[in-house]
């Protein structure tokens, strides 16, 4: 029986969890894809709080949001590295949520690697 892809991110989601612990030190940064959209948070384990968040859907304009492409998964990361370094949070664990380090996932973590964070 072959296996649907969304049951195997969920399993690969869960196997890369296991490993990944965000503390206050080195919060956990999150990816979530959708088809229009790309959103990233940074997150403390250790109290289950959102420390910071950003997105395509709302960083683009009112009246034409952001497509989901790579160029928006780097101004994702970007803006996301920026209020991180504002928080005084500049190392991270990279979670990827299961998805393949390809395409908008890796633009997104270039971004946030130029934006100022080590992970």
């Amino acid at each position: 029986m072959k296996m649907s892809k969304t049951l195997a991110r969920a399993r690969r989601k869960v196997r890369i969890r296991k490993k990944l612990v965000g503390s206050a030190e080195r919060p956990r940064l999150v990816v979530f894809r959708s088809n229009r959209h790309i959103y990233a948070q940074v997150i403390d384990d250790l109290s289950g709080q959102t420390l910071v968040s950003s997105s395509s859907l709302t960083l683009g304009k009112a009246d034409e949001p952001l497509k989901a492409d790579k160029e928006a998964a780097t101004k994702v990361g970007k803006d996301l590295a920026q209020k991180a370094l504002e928080r005084n949070i500049e190392a991270v664990v990279f979670d990827r949520s299961g998805y393949i380090y390809h395409g908008r996932i890796k633009a997104l973590a270039d971004g946030a690697r130029d934006g100022g964070l080590k992970f």
